[in-house]
C-alpha cells in the first residue's frame, strides 16, 4: 500500500470546469488511456472531466521533467505497455505532476493547449494485450450458478482452496462502444441425440473487473504475495460476454472455449492503483469453517488493504427503449467485495508456477454478484437459467439478450471523506449474427 497524497485531497479542484463534480473523472482520478482524433495516430492520454490531457504533446512541450517526463514519454505511443513496464515511481510522478498542472490556474494557458475534447476522441484499448486470463473469484456467482446445476453441492471441492481461472482470447478484447456480433456455435437440445450449428439463443453478460498488469515477472520466477500488489497498474470494467448454450455443450472436460472467446469488452480507461489508494479496504473475512489459504496466498497487509470500495452496476436498454427515449434500466448493483480472493492473490497464483506475466496483460476477476437478486452479474443467475424472465419498464421481458439490446456496466469508487471516482462506461450493443 502506497498511501494517499495531495492528489487525493478532496479540496483539490481543477481549472478544467467539467472535472469538478464529474461522476467519473474529477482531478482525483486522472485515469490513463489511449485516444486519437479522426486522421491522427493513437497516443496516451489522461482523462480530466470531459477533456483529455494529450501526454505525447505534453511530453514534447517540456511541461514535465524528471521521472514524470520519463513516464509521459513512455505513454506517447499507440499503447501504454512501455509506461506499464516502468516501476511505480515514474507513474506516480506523472500523476502528481499532472494533478499539480491541472489545478494551478497560473499554468492554465500553457497546459490548456494540450487538452482535447473527449467528445472529439476515439478511444482505443489502453494496452496491447499479450495474454488474457479470466478468473472465477466471484463466490456468490459461483454459488448462484452452482445451485442451478448442483443444488445440493453448488461449489466444487477446489473452489475455496485455489483461485479458479482459464486462459481467454486476447485478440477479441475490445474497448467500450464496439458492437457485439451474436456468435454461432454448436449446441445440443436436452432431448436431441446430436448437436446443431447456429447462432446462440442464450447470450449473456458477465459483470467483472479487469486487472491491468504493470511490471510482470520473468518466466520461471514466481511472484510472492507481498510483491504482487505492486504489479497491478490499475483496474477497468470488463464484460466477458457468454453464449450459455454453447458453453453447456462444449465446456466438459476442458472448460470455456468458443462460448467465451468471441468478444470481451472493457472500459477504455485504466483507473490506476494510485488513484484507488483511498478506496482500499479490508478483504471480507472468510465464513467460519472455510479453509485458510495456503501460505503462498496469504499476506496480512493484503488482507487488511487488498479489497476495494467499489460499487458496480449493470443496466440494459433495448432497441425499443432507445427509440422511445427511455433511459437504461438497472438490472442490479452491488459491491466489489463479493470476490473471494483479492487481486494480489489472483496475480500471485497466476505466477506461482513460474508463468511469466508481461506489462499489458489483462486478468478478469470473474463475475461479481450479490447473493440475492439486487446485484447479480449475469442474466443466467437473475432469470434462474432462463426460467424467470426480467420484466422491463416498457413491458418487454428478457431471459437472455436479444438483438439491439445495449448492455452498460458502470463502476464508482466511494468512501467517506474522499471524492468519488469512476471508470467510465463499458457498453456493447448486440447485433444479429447475419449483420
Amino acid at each position: 500500500m502506497r498511501g494517499t497524497d495531495e492528489t487525493h485531497d478532496p479540496a483539490r479542484v481543477s481549472w478544467v470546469d467539467s472535472a469538478n463534480g464529474h461522476a467519473d473523472f474529477p482531478i482525483q482520478n486522472l485515469p490513463l488511456g489511449v485516444f486519437s482524433r479522426p486522421g491522427e495516430a493513437p497516443r496516451g492520454g489522461m482523462a480530466i472531466g470531459e477533456r483529455i490531457l494529450d501526454l505525447a504533446s505534453a511530453a514534447r512541450s517540456g511541461l514535465f521533467d524528471g521521472e514524470a517526463q520519463t513516464a509521459a514519454e513512455a505513454a506517447s505511443g499507440p499503447a501504454l505497455n512501455p509506461l506499464l513496464a516502468l516501476a511505480p515511481a515514474p507513474r506516480c510522478a506523472l500523476r502528481r505532476a499532472a494533478s499539480a498542472l491541472l489545478s494551478d490556474t497560473a499554468r492554465r494557458s500553457e497546459v490548456e493547449v494540450h487538452l482535447v475534447e473527449a467528445s472529439d476522441a476515439i478511444m482505443h484499448l489502453p494496452a496491447a494485450i499479450g495474454d488474457y486470463t479470466d478468473f472465477y473469484a466471484g463466490v456468490h456467482h459461483a454459488m448462484n450458478v452452482g445451485r442451478l446445476f448442483r443444488p445440493a453441492d453448488p461449489l466444487l471441492p477446489n473452489y475455496k482452496h485455489v483461485p479458479i481461472g482459464y486462459h481467454g482470447r486476447a485478440s477479441t478484447v475490445v474497448p467500450s462502444g464496439r458492437t457485439v456480433r451474436r456468435p454461432s456455435g454448436q449446441t445440443r437440445a436436452p432431448d436431441a441425440s446430436a448437436p446443431t450449428f447456429g447462432p446462440t439463443q442464450r447470450l449473456d453478460l458477465e459483470l467483472e473487473l479487469g486487472v491491468w498488469i504493470a511490471q510482470g515477472n520473468r518466466l520461471g520466477e514466481p511472484l510472492s504475495i507481498a510483491e504482487a500488489g505492486s504489479r497491478i497498474a490499475g483496474l477497468t470494467l470488463l464484460n466477458d460476454w457468454s453464449a450459455r448454450d454453447l458453453q453447456a455443450w462444449e465446456y466438459q472436460p476442458l472448460g470455456p472455449f468458443l462460448a467465451k472467446s468471441f468478444l470481451t469488452t472493457v472500459s477504455p480507461w485504466i483507473v490506476t492503483a494510485e488513484a484507488l489508494e483511498p478506496f482500499r479496504i479490508a478483504q471480507p473475512a472468510r465464513p467460519e469453517g472455510d479453509p485458510a489459504p495456503l501460505p503462498y496466498l496469504w499476506d496480512e497487509a493484503d488482507q487488511a488493504h487488498g479489497a476495494f470500495a467499489l460499487e458496480l452496476e449493470t443496466l440494459i436498454q433495448t432497441e425499443a427503449m432507445r427509440k422511445a427515449g427511455v433511459a437504461p434500466h438497472r438490472l442490479g448493483v452491488g459491491p466489489a467485495t463479493n470476490l473471494y480472493w483479492t487481486m494480489a492473490q489472483l496475480v500471485t497464483h497466476h505466477a506461482s508456477n513460474g508463468c511469466g506475466l508481461n506489462p499489458g496483460d489483462l486478468l478478469g476477476s470473474g463475475t461479481i454478484s450479490t447473493p440475492d437478486d439486487t446485484g447479480m452479474g449475469s442474466l443466467l443467475e437473475l432469470t434462474r437459467g432462463g426460467k424467470q424472465p426480467v420484466v422491463l419498464p416498457n413491458g418487454e421481458s428478457r431471459t437472455f439478450l436479444e438483438d439491439g439490446d445495449a448492455l452498460h456496466l458502470r463502476g464508482r469508487a466511494v468512501r467517506e471523506g474522499f471524492v468519488s471516482i469512476g471508470f467510465g462506461e463499458c457498453v456493447g450493443v448486440i447485433e444479429p449474427e447475419t449483420a
